[in-house]
């Protein structure tokens, strides 16, 4: 179910790009832009009497250090429903997001982690577990993260996030966590 819908949306995200690209592609006629003041490289307009003069033109575009700057942190845990592996609508921003990142920094690996509530047999869970970590792994790779940089494992249900016996915890223990490696 969710191949489908994310196959369509990455057709419906193609068609779009491909319609913005058309109409970039429309010429502008540079003889009805004679009026427009061009800014000149020390920020000013022309003929405006220089840097300090009376109506100068200041550039309002800040410098970026490129350098400097490290993305944000997407968020990295993607819950589920009880004994689901589908990804609901909701956490598609936080595949989207994370599947950016790693493909930007093609040498990134990570670990996608899954969980399962305490409820039902161990080795149910560890089933349960790996194909939640595979669908995140399959969306991931749908909108091109390499499958070399991913390595989906299940926990089951060893590693709870939550301890307790009711819904609160165990719907904090049914998730996919995405872990650098």
């Amino acid at each position: 179910m969710f191949k489908t819908a994310s196959t369509r949306s990455a057709l419906l995200a193609l068609g779009a790009l491909a319609l913005l690209a058309a109409g970039c592609s429309t010429p502008v006629p540079l003889q009805d832009n004679k009026d427009v003041p061009v800014e000149s490289r020390t920020g000013t307009a022309p003929g405006a009497g220089g840097a300090g003069g009376a109506g100068a033109a200041q550039s309002q575009v800040a410098t970026v250090d490129l350098g400097r700057s490290t993305p944000t942190a997407a968020p990295r845990i993607v819950y589920f429903d009880f004994d689901s592996f589908v990804i609901k609508d909701e956490y598609r921003s936080l595949i989207d997001a994370n599947a950016k990142q790693l493909v930007a920094a093609r040498g990134k690996r990570i670990a996608i982690e899954g969980h399962t509530d305490e409820r039902g047999g161990r080795e149910y869970n560890l089933a349960l577990g790996q194909k939640r970590a595979e669908s995140v792994a399959k969306a991931l790779a749908l909108l091109g993260v390499n499958e070399g940089q991913m390595e989906p494992v299940s926990f089951g249900k060893e590693r709870p996030a939550a301890q307790g016996s009711d819904e609160a915890a165990w719907a904090k223990n049914r998730r996919a966590e995405l872990k650098d490696k």
